[in-house]
């Protein structure tokens, strides 16, 4: 069994995808430290911004943005539904 103790987390995101013309997304605050959430969204659009949900660049750059949202305790949920 894991000796680490559960920590709820900081902040809670949700990450939109809004279409195929640039800017490609946004990050909403839905919960937590709004601060957290507004730091972790420059972060977010420094890597996603002008990639489109269909780029293999995105899949590279989701699984950092995973990453750095686990290490900033955000919990994150993903809208990738083309708007079109």
């Amino acid at each position: 069994m894991d000796n680490e103790e559960y920590q709820a987390p900081r902040a809670k995101a949700r990450i939109l995808y809004l279409g195929p013309v640039a800017p490609h997304w946004d990050v909403v605050w839905v919960g937590g430290d709004t601060k957290v959430v507004d730091d972790f969204r420059q972060r977010l659009l420094a890597r996603l911004l002008m990639i489109p949900a269909h780029d293999p660049q995105f899949r590279r750059n989701r699984e950092r943005v995973m990453r750095d949202a686990e290490r900033e305790g955000i919990t994150c949920t993903w809208d990738i539904d083309d708007p079109q």
